[in-house]
Formats: structure tokens, sequence, C-alpha cells
């Protein structure tokens, strides 16, 4: 069973949903679409225009072509692309949109200034990305405790490359867009209605699975059990939930 990415952002996605600010014949692209929850949110929305969601998964992207003709929406459509290289339309979008899909290009200013050459002159842009992992107890603290001398990544790399605003406004900035803006979202992550639901969840995550990966043989039975703890450490009543932080980072080109 696949982790379900929107069960877990639950919580976050109403800000994020509330500063794209789109209208009914946008022109949308929607980068990092995945499974394409938020490309048919923005399909419904902007119903005289048109939607494009790109990811680099075609296995998501086959999920995502079954949501929106399941929704019965035609003014969607889905490309296997990286959007730092692809040959998208000069000034073709009035909206460039992704939620926390632009954290891991390999080169990100070469990313930024195609999808910049991709949005049309006052189109706008609108991401959100993760703060410092530090800042969030679903990266660095759930890794913390595995214990017995697992080694959590350092730093802000990976999801949290995006985490420091300056360095991201330089690169949207560079890139051609203007009059950026960070917005502050606190707001839980959901990992499932118990400990046991959280913890299928969790192993499915490359981090906690390279950190158990330490253990072996009866190490690894404790090093799993210390992981389920801290999870029903952070039951409530709506669920296994841990503190999360993320900026929705608006600009326009």
């Amino acid at each position: 069973m696949a982790f379900d990415y929107d069960a877990e952002l639950r919580y976050i996605d109403p800000p994020f949903r509330a500063s794209l600010g789109i209208r009914r014949g946008d022109r949308v692209l929607d980068v990092g679409c995945g499974a394409g929850r938020t490309t048919c949110d923005a399909a419904g929305i902007a119903a005289e225009g048109h939607v494009l969601g790109v990811d680099v998964a075609a296995a998501r992207l086959d999920r995502a072509r079954e949501r929106a003709s399941a929704e019965g929406l035609s003014n969607v459509a889905f490309d296997l692309a990286d959007a730092q290289t692809h040959p998208f339309p000069d000034a073709g979008f009035d909206l460039v949109m992704s939620r926390f899909g632009t954290m891991f290009f390999a080169d990100p200013a070469a990313a930024f200034a195609n999808l910049a050459r991709a949005t049309r002159p006052g189109g706008r842009r609108a991401m959100i990305v993760w703060q410092s992992r530090a800042g969030n107890a679903w990266a660095g603290p759930l890794i913390d405790a595995v214990g017995g001398g697992a080694v959590r990544v350092a730093g802000d790399d990976g999801p949290f490359s995006l985490a420091g605003r300056e360095p991201t406004r330089e690169l949207l900035e560079t890139a051609g867009y203007r009059d950026v803006e960070f917005s502050d979202v606190s707001r839980p992550v959901w990992y499932g209605t118990d400990a046991d639901a959280a913890l299928e969840a969790v192993l499915r995550l490359r981090e906690p699975r390279d950190a158990l990966g330490r253990f072996a043989g009866a190490a690894l039975i404790r090093a799993r059990e210390r992981l389920r703890a801290h999870l029903a450490a952070h039951v409530t009543p709506d669920g296994v939930l841990f503190d999360a932080r993320a900026w929705v980072v608006r600009a326009h080109r």
C-alpha cells in the first residue's frame, strides 16, 4: 500500500490552497503533482482554464489520471516530465504552483529559471516548502527516537533545501520573479489513526528505514519498539500528529 500523502497533509493543505488565488480562466502548472490531488483541485476551480500536472514518477501519474477521470475533469492533463528541463511553452501559465515538489532539483537555479520562463509576465508563483529540519518534529526528532547510534541526516538538505528564506528569495529573484513573500504555516502532519498505523506509514519513508537498517536481530526489534513508543506518545483523539512548519512562498513574474 502506498503512503497516503494527501492524508498526511490534511491540516497543511488548507492554507496552501488559500494562497493560490486560482481564477476560473487560469492556465495552471502544478510541479511535482504526484497522484494529482492538488492538480484536480486546481482544475475544479479553473473550470474555464486548463491545468497541467507534471511529475517524474509514472506510477503516480497513472493514479492522477484515474483520479481526474473519476472526478469528470476535462480541463486537466498530466505529463511525465522533469520541470527543471522540460520545454514548457514560453509565458504559458498564469500560475505555477507546487505542494512540496520543488526541493529536490539537481540544479535549483536552472529549474526556477525554467519555471519563470514558463510564467507569463505578471503571472504568479506559489509553492509550499518545509522549514528547517529542526523545526519539524516528524523529521530529526523522529529519527533520534530510533536511538542506539542511529544517525540522522545533518543540516537542511533534501526536503529542507528551501528552508532558508534569503537563499530561496535569491533563487526566485535571480530566476526572474519579484515581490517574494513568505507566510509561516505551523500545522501538524497526520500519520495514521493509531501507533500501529503510524509505524506502518513511517516505515515507508526513506530516512526511518535507513536508520533502522543499522540494526539487526534483537537490536532491530528494540529499535522498532523505541520508534513505536515514540509514535504512541503522539497519539491524539485525531490520530498520530507531529508538529510541522512550512513556508508558503508567493511571487510574481
